[in-house]
Formats: C-alpha cells, structure tokens, sequence
C-alpha cells in the first residue's frame, strides 16, 4: 500500500491528501475506462504499484466518480414504457432491466433517475425542483456528481421526522444540497402529526407556507411510491405506528406517496393518518411532472394505483413491476 498513501509522508494537510488520492483515482479511472488500460499500464503512467493501481479505480467506483451510461437501447425496456406511457398517458416513462437473482434493484432506478434529475441540475436557469424521500431517491441522489449550483431551489414535501423526533434514515434534500450546492428548503414539520389539531398549527408556521408556495411552483417533483403493509417504509422507518398501520389496511390503502396513503383506484384516504399528514398536499390529479420512481414486484399494486389515480405523471420502474401492471391493465 506504499505507493497508494504516498501521499501521507509528504507534508500535505488531510483535506489535501484527500484531494490528491481522489485525483489518482479519477486519472485511474479514466485510463481504466475510457482509454482502455490494463492494470499494470495505469500502474506504470501513475507510477504506482500493480495492486494500488487496482485499489484506486476501486476506490473511483466506490466514491461514485464513475457513472455509466448504456448506448445501446434495450428494445424490451423501451416496449414495456411505450405501452405504459400510452395506457396511462404519461409525460415520461422509463423502464430500466431487472437486477441480477440478489442484485440491488435501488442502483438501476437510481441511475435512470439520476439521469433525468441532472438534466435540470446543469441548467443555469434557476429552478425549483421538489422531491419526497426514501430508499429509492436516495439511490438517484447517490448517483449524482458533485456540482455548485446555487441559483437552484431543492424543496422537500415530506417531513423527515416521526411524531417523537426521530430523524428518518432516507432524507432527499439536505443530501442532494451537499452534492450540488443549491439552496434547501426542508419541511419544518413531523411526516405525521400526532392530533389534526398539530397538523394546523404546523401548517400556519411561515417556514411551512414557504414550502409549500415553493413546492407548487416545482418544475418537476419526484416522489417514491411504497407499499402499505407490515414493515413497509412508512411503518418500518416509525412514521406510523401498529395501530395506524392496521387502521390504514383496514380503510383499504395499497400504497404511499409521501406519507399520503391511497386505496386500489388511487384515491386518497380521507380518514386514517391522511388526517394528519403535515407536508404539503399532493394534486389529484397531478397537474405538473411529477415522476414517480419505484420498482419491485410487491410495489405493483401501488404503482398500479398512483398511475389510476393520476397522482404522477411520469413513471421510473423496472422491468419486472412494469410487466406485472400492463397484465393488471
């Protein structure tokens, strides 16, 4: 590991040697990937050893400084998004393959999401993009480059906390903000209030409304879309509790967008925790591009019911919960 962390002996401050190890792994990466080197001719360019020459384009991946992109399109994916942009009338559908038997299916919806999300990053036109949370977005946020973007607005519409405090392990904005650099507007109340009463009065709060004014102006808003059942995001991440989870299953809910609990035809519950939901309200229908983004077979049901419901109006899924909803249809 002597080449590798040369580095470390030669005076340099930490945050420098950082600097400079993420540099070797970058020129590593290039040679690797792009120009097509083998090993041991980026170890003799480098002038380091074979094995840390391995390490640093390990260490490009593992810090996300490699992103793929396929130019070759995948003819089935393309059919299965045609058929559901046109059954459902969608601005946007994309279909990416199924992961691997054990494979990770958040990176490939991460990637394809990531791809559209960073068409509205590069652009110098300010912009307001807003965003729910989850496993699923935080995926595509994972898969976005550092950038300086200030004159863009990243805006939540989900709290990211439960009735008792406690901070969700999944949160969108403030993690995108790191990466690009844009001003964050978080939502400054619970995902669920513990009394209608709450809700109001969170909702009066000038930090709210300015949320929420910023959230209906979003060029685009993604959201994840999750299932309602036991040790679901909603339920597993302490959002809800037992009592509300089964009051919800029993009121009929299949599935989820931000914290907003919807029956089989997609629309929302008018009792139950939707009571108490204190973000920002979701359109029915939904009058601007709101992507959906979520795929796995026990997701089908509550996909199936946000596109019934017109509560997106654009689709990211996977091959697998896009074959399951065209049956369905």
């Amino acid at each position: 590991m002597g080449d590798l962390y040369a580095e470390k002996r030669d005076g340099r401050r930490p945050a420098q040697q950082g600097h400079r190890k993420l540099d070797l792994a970058a020129h590593a990466a290039w040679l690797y990937y792009i120009a097509g080197n083998t090993q041991e001719e980026i170890a003799c360019k480098l002038n380091v050893s074979r094995q840390a020459a391995q390490r640093l384009v390990a260490l490009a991946v593992s810090e996300k400084l490699i992103k793929f992109r396929l130019d070759h399109p995948l003819s089935h994916c393309i059919a299965l998004a045609e058929a559901l942009r046109d059954e459902f009338e969608l601005s946007m559908c994309e279909v990416v393959p199924d992961p691997a038997v054990g494979g990770d299916l958040y990176s490939g919806l991460g990637v394809c999401a990531a791809a559209y999300l960073e068409t509205y990053l590069v652009a110098k036109t300010p912009s307001i993009l807003a965003f729910s949370s989850g496993r699923t977005l935080r995926a595509m946020v994972d898969q976005i480059p550092s950038m300086n973007q200030p004159q863009h607005k990243i805006v939540s519409i989900v709290g990211n906390m439960s009735h008792y405090g406690l901070a969700g392990r999944h949160e969108v904005v403030m993690h995108l903000s790191d990466r690009v650099g844009s001003q964050t507007y978080p939502v400054p109340t619970p995902a669920v209030a513990t009394s209608v009463e709450e809700r109001d009065l969170l909702q009066t709060q000038r930090s709210f409304l300015t949320v929420k004014a910023l959230a209906e102006q979003a060029k685009v808003t993604f959201v994840g879309i999750s299932h309602i059942a036991w040790n679901a995001p909603l339920h597993e991440d302490g959002f809800i509790n037992d009592a509300e989870l089964t009051e919800l299953i029993e009121l009929g809910a299949v599935g989820e967008i931000a914290g907003w609990a919807f029956n089989a035809q997609g629309k929302l519950l008018q009792a139950g925790t939707n009571s108490r939901v204190a973000g920002v309200p979701l359109e029915q229908p939904a009058q601007r591009l709101i992507i959906g983004v979520a795929g796995g077979i026990r997701k089908t049901e509550a996909i199936l019911a946000a596109l019934h419901g017109q509560l997106v109006s654009g689709l990211i899924t996977d091959e697998a919960a896009a074959t399951a909803i065209l049956k369905k249809v």
